[in-house]
């Protein structure tokens, strides 16, 4: 007669657990956080690395404008990409209003650059750690480089303004590592969402209800994003002004930017996103998500002209208003239907009330 042994009843149930498949939730939160969050909260950080040293390098007289402007916008496209990412250290203690000031409807960005540097023209980075975070962000940078009042090609004006450059690109470099480094190491924001109980998530399905309505809510703020300057709030009056980065005429590809990450968690690096938690009999909502992804993006790629431009013309106008109800029924989607489907409460949105 055959007798099991403790030995081989241990090797069975090493192999019955091999053989187990993962559940789901635990699966697709694995996957988005080694596939998605971490490569982007990686680039992030290197793109921060790089704006640091290109400011650096251009007000030692190594960099041209052109070099400098082009590696904002590499950094600035970064930040975008990371919009629907936001959970986790970043999302907590008003963090982002340190990377990026919008919106700004009084244009506070330039009226505390020039209060700062009449107060403090010899700036120094302990100066910047006091001073709003108005100034602390990619939108005081974006200023600089881009404002048409402003020229840092001229040496006068560079002496001026470069040491508030150094200094946010120095506190842009090392916000980002410390958060990246939060997400790192075996109790930080990356095993959180791959082990389960811990301090933060109980189970999987915590982890992947934050991971959606991060994205619902950067969903939700593409909307704002564009309806804003596009005069969705204000009576259909255009308000070029109040875009997200009117002075580097790069809002459009900003949103797009994001979209793409959205789309990522959508879909996942290897096909293992949100959408595999569907099952075969939700095979239609998921068949109309990939189709609003697609008719957004694509719309978004069809604009030929920046976004002020657009908003000059009626064509221009209506071609934006387009993208706007496309993203808009991309974010009902995922709020009311995607949400419901995988039994997630979504609860209150960042931007609700806007």
């Amino acid at each position: 007669m055959f007798r099991s042994t403790p030995l081989l009843l241990a090797l069975t149930g090493l192999l019955l657990g091999a053989c187990t498949p993962k559940e789901p939730n635990l699966q697709t939160s694995n996957a988005l956080t080694d596939g998605v969050l971490l490569p982007a909260y990686s680039a992030w950080t290197e793109a921060d690395r790089q704006l640091a040293a290109s400011a650096f390098s251009f007000c030692a007289g190594n960099e041209d404008l052109q070099q400098a402007r082009q590696i904002f916008l590499t950094a600035q496209a970064s930040w975008a990409a990371l919009q629907p990412l936001l959970l986790g250290p970043l999302a907590e203690g008003n963090l982002t209003w340190q990377v990026q000031f919008w919106p700004d409807k009084k244009n506070l960005v330039a009226r505390q650059v020039e209060s700062l540097l009449q107060q403090k023209p010899e700036l120094t980075q302990a100066d910047l750690g006091q001073a709003s975070v108005v100034v602390k962000g990619l939108s005081a940078y974006e200023y600089l480089l881009f404002d048409k009042s402003l020229d840092l090609a001229d040496a006068t004006q560079r002496q001026r303004y470069c040491p508030l450059l150094i200094a946010i690109g120095k506190h842009q470099q090392t916000l980002s590592a410390e958060i990246l480094q939060q997400w790192q190491g075996e109790a930080g924001m990356a095993a959180q969402l791959k082990k389960f109980p811990n301090s933060r998530y109980a189970e999987a399905k915590e982890a992947v209800a934050e991971i959606l309505r991060a994205e619902v809510s950067a969903l939700d703020a593409l909307k704002k994003k564009l309806g804003t300057p596009l005069g969705r709030q204000s009576k259909g009056v255009p308000q070029p002004l109040q875009a997200e980065s009117w002075r580097s005429q790069s809002t459009l590809s900003n949103l797009a930017a994001s979209l793409a990450t959205a789309e990522r968690l959508w879909l996942g690096a290897k096909q293992d996103g949100i959408r595999s938690l569907l099952d075969a009999d939700q095979a239609e909502l998921a068949r109309r998500l990939d189709q609003a992804f697609g008719d957004s993006r694509g719309q978004l790629a069809a604009l030929q002209r920046p976004l002020d431009e657009l908003l000059a013309d009626k064509a221009g106008r209506d071609q934006l208003n387009a993208v706007y109800d496309s993203l808009d029924r991309l974010h009902r989607l995922h709020e009311r239907e995607l949400a419901k489907a995988l039994g997630i409460q979504l609860g209150f949105n960042a931007h609700d009330g806007d």
